[in-house]
């Protein structure tokens, strides 16, 4: 599971997961640990079920209660709007991250 979410980050790939109330569709931005040790990840969700109601948002889900990943094999551009590298959710470190000035254009 983290192999697959790394490797969308890096690849600025959405992901389908299954999160409680249900499935989703995010764009992930960051993974890393909490300060008390647990996996996050930070990630966009464009759309899906929503126990908040937001539906398209900003969302920090807690990886060991991901119930499936699956890559959904389309890209996004590169960091939304409100992205910030190096999460201060993220105390115990940071695993992988998007890098805040790489979006495809600018890459071209």
């Amino acid at each position: 599971m983290l192999t697959t979410i790394k490797t969308a980050i890096e690849r600025r790939e959405r992901l389908i997961i299954q999160y409680f109330p249900g499935r989703r569709i995010i764009e992930p931005h960051a993974l890393g640990y909490s300060a008390a040790g647990d996996i996050l990840l930070r990630a966009y969700q464009t759309e899906g079920e929503s126990a908040s109601g937001e539906h398209e948002h900003w969302k920090l889900f807690r990886v060991d209660r991901l119930e499936r990943v699956a890559s959904a094999f389309e890209t996004f551009d590169g960091p939304r709007e409100g992205y910030k590298e190096n999460d201060k959710a993220m105390k115990g470190g940071i695993i992988s991250q998007l890098p805040l000035h790489n979006r495809k254009s600018e890459a071209s």
